[in-house]
């Protein structure tokens, strides 16, 4: 049992396509609460189909939190997260005992749990070089380099997001330390505990959700829908796991067929990476999504009394 406290936050973590969102509606409505997407790919208002965004119902069912509260255009990272993130829960608290927060991004989790280092200035040469390197190399080049300097975060990275493997290179190359090691590894004070769940499919079930996931994602229009994003497709909030490959098919450098193939390659292979960021979390306690009964009499053991 945790420290008797007054606020908790719980953590409801997962591979993509566990199950997380339905979890965490029935969990939300069990405390009576809201819930914080830690889901990078959610924050941006003109991404819906490929990013798995909770419906529209179920938004109204409970309220949710950086959720289409950023455009495309918009820079963001995990540090300004921690910060809004934090503003959030310090007004949530106010009339709630419990929030949820949830998502598949281990980095984000982790800053708002246990805050982040200060990094210092980098020198832009650095990026300047890095972003030389990605544009005569490519992106093969560019995950190589990031694996040898920082495989901790590679570990956790979208490694089709080019700026996001530039920027833990950058850190790394102008501090002489990973970018991973920012994380604050005594944990920064926080005025509430926190609950951490992990949530586990065997491998077989998980990729075949995941398989069917994009099929539907596909057949709801996510095609179309990069097909309008296509001219954006630069922008650092479109580098990722579900754009990239059809953008890629657009430009022309394959066929439909395959792109399908590659977004549910790269679906699955971004799920492995994200367990083995939560299997090392030794506060993270494991369920099986269906297993909704169990969580609650743990989490409420958690809080005691």
């Amino acid at each position: 049992m945790l420290v008797k406290n007054d606020k908790y936050l719980l953590v409801v973590a997962g591979p993509t396509a566990v199950g997380k969102t339905d979890l965490c509606i029935k969990l939300a409505k069990n405390f009576k609460t809201a819930i914080i997407s830690s889901d990078s790919r959610q924050f941006y208002k003109e991404t819906n189909i490929g990013t798995a965004k909770p419906s529209p119902a179920e938004m109204q069912d409970v309220p949710h939190y950086f959720v289409d509260n950023l455009s495309v255009y918009e820079d963001y990272d995990v540090r300004r997260f921690e910060k809004d993130a934090l503003q959030v829960l310090e007004k949530l608290f106010e009339t709630h005992d419990v929030v949820i927060m949830t998502g598949g991004s281990g980095l984000y989790i982790d800053a708002v749990c246990n805050g982040f280092d200060p990094i210092p200035d980098i020198d832009p040469e650095i990026r300047k070089s890095l972003n030389q390197f990605y544009q005569e190399n490519g992106i093969k080049a560019l995950q190589d380099k990031l694996a040898a300097l920082d495989p901790d975060y590679f570990k956790e990275v979208d490694i089709h997001n080019p700026q996001r493997l530039i920027r833990g290179c950058e850190v790394t190359l102008g501090t002489g330390k990973p970018f991973s090691s920012y994380r604050n590894r005594g944990h920064a004070k926080r005025p509430f505990q926190v609950i951490k769940i992990g949530l586990w499919r065997e491998r077989e079930e998980l990729y075949d959700r995941i398989n069917m996931r994009m099929d539907a994602m596909i057949a709801s229009g996510l095609f179309e829908e990069a097909e309008r994003l296509f001219p954006l497709r630069s922008l650092n909030a479109l580098q990722t796991v579900g754009y990239t490959e059809i953008f890629g098919y657009l430009e022309g450098n394959y066929d439909k067929e395959e792109a399908i193939r590659l977004l549910k390659r790269n679906s699955r292979r971004y799920a492995k990476r994200q367990m083995t960021w939560f299997r090392r979390d030794e506060e993270m306690k494991w369920f099986s999504p269906d297993e909704y009964e169990q969580v609650v009499t743990y989490v409420e053991g958690q809080m005691g009394p």
